[in-house]
């Protein structure tokens, strides 16, 4: 009797000793990436935020200042232009790019057993380096003899300067990021290769034609995929900086098109590494966490109405 008392807790001892090796076996498993981004995320959040509260120049030691970063960011007149810049930037991009990238999927979706090939071909100029493309920009838009404006010239459209004039500058930068539709065209592929062909058969049978079988059907199945795609294609639109900075800030470029192209992260560049600034760039980088912030949830909050998730239910 009094060996069979004392055995449960002998076997919840080995059961934590247990659940302590699995733990710690766990740990160690982890412990590669916890360093990576304890040292590589967690810290340098942190120390910016605490930076963004200085008077630091990287030459110099930190000094702490209060808000007076924030204050100055307030009364920048650059920083309402890089803002407004990147929003009618985003705005534009991120519906087009989107668009571009269903129209895509839907004609992949029919393409039969060539699907394949063009999955391919459209996902490769995802690959290219974001320099590449901005020199690619440079190639294909410019205003004297650039492919585009030459491809114009055929049809006897006199093509602008896309590089230099202020009003086409941000229009050439979306038709340029285009370029790589392929991994949304590939997402969205797969999610409309996974509607089931009965919903389609019953629209049928109802009397739906084509576009009301879009959008009573493949829209709401695929519509987790295409919030997944904006969300993502948001945050990249607001932290524009690449193929931008390359085209019309890098080699020394002064033209008068770079307001046009003054995208907020281009500012925060400069801001850090051009005038040293680090503290205000810093403090601009924590207003720029916190604008994504607030749009995502917005974007989460619009979801809730808008997006169908399977099995669960609609209200």
């Amino acid at each position: 009797m009094s060996a069979a008392v004392a055995a449960p807790p002998d076997r919840r001892v080995a059961r934590r000793r247990a659940r302590r090796r699995n733990t710690g076996s766990a740990l160690l498993f982890l412990s590669p990436w916890l360093i990576g981004f304890g040292v590589f995320t967690a810290w340098p959040l942190i120390y910016s935020a605490y930076l963004s509260f200085t008077d630091y120049d990287v030459i110099n030691d930190p000094s702490f200042i209060g808000t007076a970063n924030y204050v100055e960011l307030m009364q920048d007149p650059k920083i309402a232009l890089a803002l407004g810049n990147t929003l009618m930037f985003t705005a534009v991009q991120v519906p087009l790019y989107v668009l571009v990238s269903l129209v895509l999927a839907l004609l992949l979706n029919r393409a039969g057993r060539s699907a394949g090939f063009y999955r391919t071909v459209f996902f490769l100029p995802k690959m290219t380096p974001p320099v590449a493309v901005g020199v690619l920009f440079l190639l294909l838009f410019n205003g004297q003899n650039g492919l585009i404006n030459t491809a114009l010239g055929w049809i006897g459209i006199d093509g602008p300067a896309w590089t230099t004039d202020p009003a086409w500058v941000k229009p050439g930068l979306i038709i340029m990021s285009l370029w790589t539709v392929g991994a949304s065209v590939i997402i969205l592929l797969a999610a409309l290769q996974s509607v089931p062909e009965e919903l389609y058969e019953s629209a049928r049978i109802d009397g739906a034609g084509f576009w009301r079988q879009s959008l009573s059907v493949t829209l709401p199945m695929i519509s987790p995929a295409l919030f997944f795609i904006v969300v993502v294609n948001t945050i990249a639109g607001l932290q524009t900086f690449d193929e931008a900075y390359t085209a019309l800030f890098g080699a020394g470029n002064t033209t008068y098109s770079n307001d046009a192209a003054l995208f907020y992260v281009i500012y925060l560049f400069q801001q850090a590494f051009q005038f040293l600034n680090m503290g205000y760039a810093s403090a601009m980088a924590w207003i720029l966490f916190g604008l994504i912030m607030a749009v995502t949830v917005v974007q989460l909050v619009v979801s809730r109405r808008l997006v169908y998730y399977e099995g669960e239910d609609q209200k």
